[in-house]
């Protein structure tokens, strides 16, 4: 079989690898959407890399749009295979993908007005909404842990990585020739001991490794001292300054894990009696979503679901659906916490709340996960005093904090416990995706220094025989 390596190539966006088999069988795993990358993000998305109507296969490890967001485009061009995932991962894309066709039917509006000012011809959207839903009918979904045959000579198992709710590495098993060839793509691999998912789970022995390398050069702060850490921050911004607290936070799994850490430091009196609003659509339906799958929660997290209220909902917690009632946060100059997408603060209605409190002294900006280079997210981390938003420029004078012990990515050393299930003499080679350069070399010194004799970084378009 050969691996050609399409996506989130020295970078951390548009997740995609094909396989195709000595029979010719072609599988996708990950089809990912190219996401804060300006100007450039619409002619990378278009170039797939290969043709859809060729793809039997689709195998998705979860739901974020780096990872799934191009499944639309590619039913919408003439794939017609089955696309396999867990139920939660599945469930999540029934509200995700329609949401990201929203997306670009709206820029392409945008998008459309400067083209006819311009007397130039007006474009198309990567797909609709429309497009979206009709793609959810080639889903099959299955639970974790079980072994089925999707393609003669070709089996998968869905392991849980502890990422988001669904998220699970691909482990395959595939038949050439007489002889098994065991691959595990990882996707994106989670924290240990987080608050509500269960931790990442070993996965069967492989002889060749896919995985991802953010924060192959970084270590994470503990969870526990992060909430602590929380807790300050919302003590310094609401009480001390009387001002805003900004949280940019993916709708899908960083939301809904920063919802229960304010739980419960709510439960343990260390929350001020300040008023937060979660205004984002789509956190507030997968924070539904949240509720049906339990099985993907940790155990004493579901003691709480049986014996107390709703971990997503309390006093003071405050869904905002309506623009209108967006709108409204506009205009509220009282202490409050505001979170709302995207965290990389490329799209969503942060842009907004950003645009109305980033020159206010009082406001504080909390990021919360992995902001990828050139985003408006890396931006003001980074520390530039001037930043462009919707194509005016505001200057940063609100404070910016940052817990990247919050991510949903995993450390290099929880990365490397994940690995750690398997026989290092039996993997033949491992390759690192999903990862910035840098990140990607220490990683590589790391793995390589604790025992995994080949490991390789791949160039986009690379296509390896294993």
């Amino acid at each position: 079989m050969r691996i050609k390596f399409l996506g989130a190539i020295a970078e951390v966006t548009g997740s995609k690898c094909l396989i195709t088999t000595k029979s010719n069988k072609k599988l996708l795993l990950d089809c990912g959407m190219y996401q804060g990358k300006g100007l450039e993000t619409d002619s990378m998305n278009r170039d797939l890399g290969f043709d859809p109507a060729q793809i039997d296969i689709v195998l998705l490890s979860h739901a974020h749009i780096d990872h799934s967001g191009l499944i639309p485009y590619i039913c919408k061009n003439g794939f017609k295979g089955k696309i396999y995932c867990t139920h939660a991962t599945r469930d999540l894309c029934s509200i995700m993908l329609p949401d990201s066709g929203n997306i670009q039917e709206s820029d392409i509006r945008d998008f459309n007005k400067k083209q006819d000012r311009k007397g130039l011809p007006p474009r198309e959207p990567i797909y609709t909404a429309r497009d979206a839903f009709a793609s959810l009918r080639f889903f099959v979904s299955m639970p974790l842990d079980l072994e089925i045959v999707i393609e003669e000579g070709v089996k998968v198992v869905f392991t849980n990585t502890g990422h988001i709710l669904g998220g699970a590495a691909i482990n395959l098993t595939i038949t050439e020739d007489g002889t098994d060839k065991h691959l595990c793509y990882t996707g994106d691999i989670g924290r240990y001991n987080k608050h509500l998912l269960s931790n990442p789970s070993p996965f069967p022995q492989a002889d060749y490794i896919i995985t991802e390398s953010t924060y192959g050069d970084r270590k994470h702060e503990e969870v526990k001292s992060a909430e602590a850490k929380l807790g300050m921050i919302v003590q310094n911004t609401c009480i001390k300054k009387l001002g805003k607290l900004l949280i940019p936070a993916f709708a899908i799994g960083r939301c809904q894990e920063i919802i229960y850490s304010l739980n419960s430091l709510k439960k343990a009196n260390k929350l001020p009696d300040v008023p937060i609003f979660v205004d984002s659509p789509l956190a507030v339906s997968a924070t539904d979503i949240f509720r049906l799958h339990t099985e993907c929660f940790k155990e004493d997290v579901l003691d709480i679901i049986r014996t107390q209220k709703d971990p997503f909902g309390f006093d003071n917690l405050h869904y905002v659906r309506t623009k209108e009632d967006s709108k409204r946060l506009n205009t509220y100059n009282r202490p409050c916490i505001i979170m709302s997408a995207s965290g990389m603060m490329e799209a969503g209605r942060i842009k907004h709340h950003l645009a109305n409190n980033i020159e206010d002294r009082k406001t504080t900006i909390l990021v919360a996960g992995y902001c990828a280079s050139r985003t408006l997210g890396r931006k003001i981390v980074d520390g530039e005093k001037i930043v462009s938003i919707y194509g005016n420029k505001y200057k940063v004078n609100a404070d910016v904090e940052e817990i990247e012990a919050l991510s949903g990515h995993g450390d290099y050393e929880e990365m490397y416990r994940y690995l750690s299930c398997q026989e290092k003499t039996k993997v033949k080679e491992i390759f690192l995706v999903h990862g910035e350069p840098p990140a990607q070399k220490v990683y590589k010194h790391y793995l390589q220094d604790n025992g995994y004799e080949k490991v390789s970084i791949p160039f986009k378009g690379e296509e390896v025989e294993l």
